[in-house]
């Protein structure tokens, strides 16, 4: 757990300083302006990114009356995470999978779809669960907002930078340094930013896993529930939504797969399953 958590902040502190070293570019007032661009959408994220996910997929919420399996699941699995009872949703969709959002554990909700529901079994269920209050009392979503949010203004600015290149505007010279200078701008460091972003991504998977198979002193049901939802997520792909939110889900819910391993938002299944059952406290 501590290895994954170190990890994490030395990706975010790579993360920061491409975002400052391309600021260097204007100098000290790029750097001020491209700090003062990540804290603005930094906050917009924080405060409203759950409310617009949930209505990207037209989550419902439910209470005990209405879903009670699930519910007390949730209100079982908080109680071993030792944070506040989250809100419950349903995603009407056949790919089966589940995510947490919120900005903290006070905050929070998770959602399931209907697909994941019909194919797990009670204690596998329990496992997700416990993999995705896991990822509130470890705050990842705030980690992944944030690590979005300055890849997102890296891209941004390698946007303007390309834009600029097209119109002449990235400096005066047309030297050889100049040109370098342009071609890792515009297209280089945006791609070492995604690279850095999906990292931290797959290592909070892989903490999430350990954490929530904690929660409920076995890792077994969550290693069952990954098999299973790998295979049915291949046959019943999301349908809607966003590649961008793809990294929220338990298991990446769209059609298409990554041809290598740091394109991907979401590290093997095999190797989550092998590391579940490693653990021991696979029974």
């Amino acid at each position: 757990m501590v290895k994954n958590q170190l990890k994490t902040v030395v990706l975010l502190a790579l993360l920061t300083a491409l975002l400052l070293w391309i600021g260097s570019f204007w100098g000290n007032q790029g750097i001020i302006i491209g700090l003062i661009f990540a804290l603005v959408i930094n906050f917009g994220s924080y405060f409203f990114s759950d409310k617009i996910v949930l209505k990207m997929y037209g989550a419902k919420e439910v209470k005990q009356d209405n879903a009670p399996e699930l519910y007390s699941i949730v209100k079982e699995v908080s109680q071993y995470a030792n944070i506040p009872m989250p809100k419950v949703y349903i995603i009407h969709k056949q790919n089966p999978n589940a995510f947490a959002t919120g900005r903290n554990p006070k905050h929070a909700a998770v959602a399931c779809t209907t697909g994941l529901l019909d194919l797990l079994n009670k204690d596998e269920l329990k496992g997700v669960i416990a993999h995705e209050l896991a990822h509130i009392k470890n705050r990842d979503i705030l980690i992944a907002t944030i690590a979005a949010t300055i890849a997102g203004v890296i891209s941004y600015v390698a946007m303007v930078a390309r834009w600029g290149a097209m119109f002449g505007g990235f400096g005066r010279d047309r030297d050889n340094g100049n040109i370098v200078q342009l071609i890792v701008l515009a297209i280089i460091t945006p791609i070492i930013a995604m690279i850095i972003q999906f990292a931290i991504s797959r290592s909070r998977e892989y903490l999430a896993d350990e954490t929530g198979s904690k929660f409920i002193h076995n890792s077994a049901p969550l290693a069952r529930a990954l098999e299973k939802l790998e295979t049915g997520a291949k046959y019943h792909p999301m349908k809607g939504g966003n590649n961008a939110t793809a990294s929220l889900f338990i298991v990446n819910p769209f059609k298409g797969k990554s041809l290598f391993t740091l394109f991907s938002t979401h590290p093997s299944t095999a190797e989550r399953i092998k590391r579940l059952k490693s653990m021991r406290i696979y029974t």
